[in-house]
């Protein structure tokens, strides 16, 4: 079973890659020591399917552990929601030497590790990604939090979990446009620090879509080790971990402007992916055939490379990237590639050029 390491000090924790994970979930959380009291947070979907195994396994481990099953999507990822996490906390008597397992996607690991951050000024959590996005970005990094209504993420914390466990046996239950959503980030990857994965996601990516065993544990655990390398840096995100960030400023800013939901996290990056490939070409010299690969790996994968974007569309884009976290003194900061597998942040762009990159990502 891959295994990865996130060497952060007293902080440092283990990325875990395999099958039949969840049903050993009580038995690795035992071996952390943590307290006996414990929720498992999830959402509907993911609760109907693995729920009730994970409350299983938590109670043969001798835990003791309350079930919040809350609406999927990501509206649910709000101060709201927060708040209506706490007040079940409190009335499960949920303590200090408690902890909270996030049993579900993205949205539901970014919320829960918000709420294990803050609840008591922070207890222990643990991650149970169930989507290929968050098995091989979000739930690694201790990166949490919740929208607002101005933007993505922009109320949150750095809280590291205990421990990662990427049940692979979950991708087999994801829908299509989820799985194809999470490819979004895996190809990233690639982009910014792997040539050989981006080749390897070129190369077999019929293996990739049919969710061939070996090949998507050997991408999964590639992805990990990645961000856990970049982490280890910088986690609090000062400097190269926004490295992490390609197609991000844009992605995010169409994810916030055309309505949350409305484009899943992972096809509005792969949107974004493209105009940031058009930017580092314009900026950096960035191959014209690097940019052609980049859009043909994420339309193999099923994602969308363009954007209906009539007038007002592209002025709420600006207004949501002006937003971003990565903006300074009213600058847009973009991460951009030299080629691919090398890439560079904190990069300058006038509004001009990010107008010219909007019209080459243009439905």
């Amino acid at each position: 079973m891959p295994t990865v390491q996130v060497p952060l000090g007293n902080r440092s924790y283990e990325i875990q890659v395999g099958n039949r994970l969840i049903a050993s979930l009580g038995e690795r959380c035992r071996r952390l020591k943590i307290g006996t009291r414990c929720a498992v947070i999830t959402d509907a979907n993911v609760g109907a399917k693995y729920g009730e195994a994970a409350v299983k396994s938590l109670k043969i481990a001798g835990f003791t552990p309350t079930l919040i099953t809350l609406d999927a999507g990501e509206n649910t990822k709000s101060l709201a929601t927060v708040q209506k996490c706490y007040d079940l906390l409190a009335a499960h008597r949920i303590e200090r030497k408690s902890f909270i397992v996030a049993l579900g996607g993205g949205v539901i690991g970014d919320l829960a590790g918000f709420v294990a951050a803050t609840y008591l000024r922070g207890i222990a959590f643990v991650q149970v990604p169930t989507t290929l996005l968050a098995q091989v970005d979000s739930s690694v990094g201790g990166k949490v939090g919740v929208n607002l209504k101005a933007g993505k993420n922009l109320v949150g914390a750095f809280h590291q979990p205990r421990l990662v466990l990427c049940d692979l046996d979950t991708l087999s239950t994801l829908p299509d446009r989820e799985y194809r959503s999470g490819l979004g980030e895996v190809v990233k990857y690639g982009i910014i620090h792997d040539a050989s994965l981006f080749q390897k996601l070129e190369k077999q990516m019929d293996a990739v879509l049919s969710r061939q065993a070996a090949t998507m544990s050997a991408i999964v655990a590639r992805c990990c080790a990645i961000k856990a390398e970049i982490v280890a840096k910088d986690e609090t995100d000062n400097g190269p971990r926004a490295l992490l960030n390609f197609g991000h400023t844009i992605g995010h800013a169409i994810e916030n402007s055309i309505g949350y939901g409305k484009l899943l996290h992972g096809e509005a990056i792969a949107i974004g992916h493209v105009a940031a490939a058009h930017l580092s070409a314009r900026r950096l010299g960035l191959g014209a055939e690097d940019v052609g690969r980049i859009r043909t790996v994420l339309q193999r994968s099923g994602l969308p490379v363009t954007l209906k974007m009539p007038g007002d569309k592209r002025d709420r884009l600006f207004a949501a990237m002006r937003l971003d976290k990565k903006v300074q003194a009213g600058e847009i900061h973009f991460v951009l590639a030299e080629a691919i597998g090398r890439t560079v942040f904190g990069q300058r762009v006038p509004d001009a050029e990010v107008n010219w990159a909007l019209d080459q990502i243009k439905e």
